[in-house]
């Protein structure tokens, strides 16, 4: 993918964020079905990194579970950010948000040091786009694992479901046009608290085992969850090849 056009679609993201952030905060909860079966793949105590934490929603899943972890939060999005920093400020774990955008060579250097016993991405993956990219950042993040460290990962399955797929919209609305953009790419319109736009990648089944693969990942588990049928989001928990 071009990067000009890459930033583009960065670009547009972060300023969804930026504008919906306490819109998407509420329609988010950490009892997610799918989370919970991520919690046996978690360690009781260590460290953990919660990469794209947005508002801080797993930091009070895993306090509600009696984890005895140090969480760290990394995310780009400011808004996200402040409402993470005041719904995590009277919890029991030790707990640290950073604001970084994984997308920006560097990013890491901005982490209150590792390696961790854990690195979670739950919905991360399909906003980064071109297949390099999507690769680099799994790497990086397998990078930051102790040596019997998992990383947990989930991606938007959003063709899954009616109701998504009719909130796919044309590249014009962003200015682009589809020879611009890979397979699997979507503009994804959103109407809650105002009209935004999102960027998506669809990393289905067979992209995220290849990705792993690359990053030098081995996977351990991988399952659908969530959503009307059962499968609006794909999970996976993943090791080292050490």
């Amino acid at each position: 993918m071009d990067p000009s056009i890459a930033e583009t679609l960065l670009r547009l993201n972060r300023t969804f964020y930026d504008r919906f952030a306490q819109q998407f905060a509420q329609s988010r909860t950490p009892h997610q079905p799918g989370w919970q079966r991520l919690l046996p793949f978690l360690p009781q105590r260590g460290r953990l990194l919660d990469v794209g934490c947005g508002h801080g929603r797993l930091a009070r899943l895993l306090e509600q579970q009696g984890r005895q972890l140090e969480y760290v939060g990394v995310d780009y999005g400011a808004q996200l950010l402040a409402i993470a920093r005041a719904d995590t400020a009277l919890l029991a774990i030790p707990t640290t948000l950073v604001e970084a955008d994984v997308a920006v060579q560097g990013w890491g250097e901005r982490l209150p040091g590792g390696p961790f016993d854990a690195v979670v991405a739950l919905a991360v993956l399909h906003h980064i786009p071109g297949w390099q990219r999507r690769r680099d950042l799994l790497a990086q993040l397998a990078g930051l694992l102790t040596d019997e460290g998992t990383l947990l990962l989930s991606t938007w399955q959003f063709m899954n479901e009616a109701r998504l797929r009719r909130k796919i919209m044309p590249w014009n609305a962003a200015g682009l046009t589809p020879e611009q953009v890979e397979a699997g790419d979507a503009l994804l319109d959103w109407q809650r608290g105002g009209s935004g736009l999102r960027y998506c990648h669809l990393v289905d089944e067979a992209e995220l085992t290849a990705l792993a693969s690359q990053a030098g990942l081995v996977i351990q588990a991988m399952f659908y969850d969530d959503g009307r049928s059962s499968n609006l989001n794909l999970f996976a928990a993943l090791r080292c090849q050490r």
